[in-house]
């Protein structure tokens, strides 16, 4: 795999930076609920300060507006990230990029504004790669652009699973829906020795099985109905009865698959084994990771859901590689282009 260039060869002395970050971060009340996307973002941004930047010129989406909402105005973000990087009079945060409809539209003419405000380009929105718009792709062919800090190492990481994973490489993918995953479900499966799958995407294969080599849970946590309080109780995977829902994986399964995940040395998972957010259907998810967090093994998480049950675990800290991208490494281990790295000229290259 061809990396794009990284922004530790830009000559950034004296000049303005247009930093494409990715701050899309949960606000409660308000205030920023969770400034992990935006403590990734530090790096590249202090890398450029001490380079002598003149300006650095940071923007991102928040949200999916899809128009200027006072409720996600990038304010308390933009506060939020100059009180983790300390007050530097050249960082200028620009207002929610969505908040103009030209943005998702790739808009020429907005990717021309933006280019105006600097003298290079630096994308360091992993999050965002997977989507052709002017904050992202348009505006790295108007100026030098470079990948940043961040967005280097996510390709990295997850490269390292396409290219050169330690074997017995094991994926373990979760979530709602097969038609959004069964191409990074082949994907996978051409590369790791197991593929280990839960929440309804299994019992969706079940029902309808897949040209792809997988594992399916033995036996599930059983609902009487959608709901966090339902009756609920285990059994055989074949056997939920008329009208009940599978809401977790069962504990034979929790056991079966921490089994597997014990013998690997290469373990990607992305995606809940069930209705993680629900705690009476959260055990298996959380299961799965305390056995990844225990595996000796290299580790990569992705997906909100998966990061959110290794944070709530309390084993954040022992996974090798958290992304930070969900659809985006989704797309990069299936093989797809990503738009917002095919815009940057490749490393090494002038």
């Amino acid at each position: 795999m061809k990396l794009p260039r990284s922004v530790r060869e830009a000559d950034v002395a004296g000049k303005r930076v247009l930093v494409r970050a990715d701050l899309n971060v949960p606000l409660d009340g308000g205030r920023v609920a969770d400034d992990t996307r935006i403590r990734a973002a530090l790096p590249t941004l202090r890398l450029l300060l001490d380079r002598g930047a003149a300006e650095v010129v940071v923007c991102s989406h928040l949200g999916r507006p899809k128009g200027p909402d006072p409720a996600l105005a990038i304010a308390p973000v933009a506060d939020r990230l100059r009180e983790l990087l300390g007050a530097d009079g050249r960082v200028r945060v620009l207002e929610n990029t969505r908040f103009d409809p030209r943005e998702t539209a790739n808009d020429p003419k907005l990717a021309e504004e933006l280019a105006a405000q600097a003298d290079l380009y630096v994308d360091d929105a992993f999050g965002s790669a997977h989507r052709a718009h002017a904050s992202t792709e348009g505006v790295a062919h108007l100026l030098p652009a470079y990948a940043g800090l961040l967005l280097e190492r996510e390709l990295d990481e997850l490269g390292r699973l396409l290219e050169s994973p330690e074997h017995p490489f094991l994926a373990i993918v979760g979530g709602a829906k097969v038609d959004d995953k069964i191409g990074v479900l082949r994907s996978l499966a051409e590369r790791a020795e197991t593929v280990l799958v839960g929440g309804k995407m299994a019992e969706e294969i079940r029902a309808n099985p897949i040209d792809v080599p997988v594992e399916l849970p033995t036996d599930v946590v059983a609902a009487a109905a959608f709901e966090p309080d339902a009756e609920s109780t285990v059994v055989p995977a074949e056997e939920v009865p008329e009208g009940w829902l599978g809401l977790d994986i069962g504990p034979a399964t929790r056991d079966a698959y921490a089994k597997r995940i014990a013998t690997a040395r290469t373990i990607f998972w992305n995606g809940p084994m069930g209705v993680f957010e629900w705690p009476r259907f959260a055990e298996g998810t959380l299961a799965i990771a305390h056995a990844v967090a225990g595996a000796d093994a290299h580790t990569v998480v992705g997906g909100g859901d998966s990061v959110r049950a290794v944070e709530e675990a309390g084993v954040a800290d022992a996974i090798d590689w958290i992304s930070t991208g969900g659809g985006a490494a989704l797309e990069f281990l299936e093989g797809k282009e990503l738009p917002g790295v095919a815009a940057i000229p490749p490393a090494g290259e002038l």
